[in-house]
């Protein structure tokens, strides 16, 4: 029997992970995400949930204690953000090529300096490229149900890779939302227990993250590449599951009054919600303007990103990061890297904004596809543009 309640977002995350029951939970504090792993630890001193919980005295000492429970074929799982990601960095690498299965939720948030505790995706964007499948929340029930598919997805055997799932700080973790959750029974039917394949075992000893020399490494990180892309179909399979069993539905790129409309604006996260509002106005006086929104980070979902921008003239791409140096925010880029060589190719303009946890709302939206779709007619003399900067 499903519960519906009103939750704040990080504890309904935490309750997600005794429903997926693991046996390690490995964590350091750090704001945004604290109360996901003060709430397991609560659990684990009361009795609630059977796992082990380790108090470590580091995010990087957090990633290294996962990495031990991981291949010994424990269902790990941690959390952090930020600096604490940035700590965490050096070990964040190593478990998708030790085809690790690991969770971990990472409440978005700015990375020094200035210091700031507010949402962005520049810690997101610093590890795009580790390895991991990352998924992306818009919202509470997002986190809780992602969090969920994220062990499915981890310890498939043609997966075992880690996986995280990103939500907002404070944005999503620390307000209160509307939460549906599954029975135990039910989470205990679609997420089987972990069967880690090679684990750790004095009797029949393995080796793990061994020394590479230059003959062999390219072909190690080609087989790491493969696994990454070739998760997609699994990622995909496990949703549709998740669809079936629960009734909520996900997919890598999702659409929101984009079939048709020649303008598209591109988000990812929690300022999601507030752009289809932009949507909704503007969609109500005339404008022929949609939105699709990203999921599914990496693997990058380029055929559904194709698929799902066919036919629109303008996309309007807002990024939480800037890529400093570089031609605009990261999203923008791969999203001009997917359609570079297709025919019809729209007009694509980066925008950069919500930094630091700064706020774009429903009237700061319109403006942006506004101005974009200026901008995709006469051209700019810059880049990428950056939304409420006062220069």
């Amino acid at each position: 029997m499903t519960t519906r309640v009103g939750i704040e977002v990080s504890i309904a995350l935490a309750d997600a992970v005794k429903l997926a029951n693991p046996d390690v939970v490995a964590a350091y504090p750090i704001t945004p995400q604290t109360h996901i792993v003060e709430h397991l630890a609560d659990l684990v001193a009361n009795g609630e949930l059977d796992a082990e919980y380790i108090p470590v005295e580091s995010e990087h000492s957090a990633m290294s204690a996962c990495l031990g429970s991981a291949a010994a074929g424990a269902r790990t799982f941690t959390a952090t953000a930020s600096q604490g990601l940035a700590l965490m960095n050096e070990v964040v690498y190593v478990a998708p090529a030790m085809r690790l299965p690991i969770v971990m939720a990472v409440a978005n948030r700015a990375l020094s300096s200035p210091l700031s505790i507010w949402c962005d995706h520049s810690d997101m964007m610093s590890v795009r490229d580790t390895g991991w499948v990352q998924i992306i929340s818009e919202n509470g029930q997002q986190a809780v149900d992602n969090t969920i598919c994220a062990f499915r997805i981890a310890e498939d055997r043609r997966v075992l890779l880690p996986v995280m799932v990103h939500l907002d700080g404070f944005s999503l973790t620390h307000v209160i939302e509307p939460i549906t959750f599954p029975a135990q029974e039910e989470v205990d039917k679609f997420l089987p227990r972990n069967n880690f394949p090679l684990p750790l075992d004095p009797d029949n000893p393995v080796a793990m993250g061994d020394f590479a020399p230059p003959f062999i490494f390219t072909e190690m990180k080609w087989a790491q590449e493969m696994a990454l892309r070739d998760s997609k179909k699994v990622v995909l399979e496990v949703w549709d599951e998740f669809a079936r069993t629960f009734g909520r539905a996900y997919h890598p790129v999702e659409k929101y009054h984009s079939d048709g409309a020649k303008v598209v604006l591109m988000t990812m996260g929690s300022v999601g919600e507030t752009a289809s509002v932009a949507i909704d106005e503007m969609r109500a006086e005339g404008q022929n303007v949609g939105q699709v929104r990203l999921r599914l980070w990496r693997p990058f979902p380029f055929e559904e990103l194709r698929q799902a921008l066919a036919g629109a003239e303008v996309i309007i791409v807002l990024d939480r990061a800037i890529s400093f140096g570089g031609p605009g925010g990261p999203l923008a880029s791969e999203v001009k890297a997917a359609l570079y060589d297709q025919p019809d190719k729209p007009k694509i303009v980066s925008f950069v904004g919500a930094l630091g946890g700064r706020d774009i709302t429903v009237s700061g939206f319109k403006e942006i596809i506004n101005q974009g779709i200026e901008i995709a007619r006469t051209g700019s003399a810059r880049e990428y543009e950056i939304y409420g900067v006062r220069e």
